[in-house]
């Protein structure tokens, strides 16, 4: 397979993607979709007050908030911030306002419970 670009993603090419749902609030437009053993590549659009019930990452995940605030028990992740999560770290998520984020991770993640 050759390697995948995505000219002017950063510079707001995310607003004109097309997005599937995901989660409950939550949809995804799919750069590069692994299977459950391999890495995966989205951009999600989080509606207001939609979150992720509390997850234990089972690979790094990566994200990048593109626009809005993204929260977590650890605090609050405005546009810009870039966030990892490693292996065997825990958390819930969600945004007050919505958000878009461009997220990356090597294994999906294991649900635990409810959202905050």
């Amino acid at each position: 397979m050759p390697n995948l670009a995505f000219a002017g993603l950063l510079d707001g090419g995310w607003r004109d993607l097309a997005f599937e749902p995901f989660r409950d609030g939550v949809a995804a437009h799919w750069l590069l979709r692994g299977g459950p053993l391999e890495p995966s590549v989205a951009v999600l659009r989080y509606q207001p007050g939609a979150g992720v019930p509390r997850h234990r990452h089972a690979g790094l995940e990566t994200i990048v908030v593109l626009e809005g605030t993204q929260s977590d028990e650890n605090g609050d992740y405005p546009a810009g911030s870039v966030i990892l999560n490693p292996v065997g770290t825990e958390h819930s998520v969600w945004t007050q306002d919505g958000c878009f984020v461009l997220i990356q991770w090597n294994l999906p993640v294991i649900i635990l419970g409810e959202t905050k």
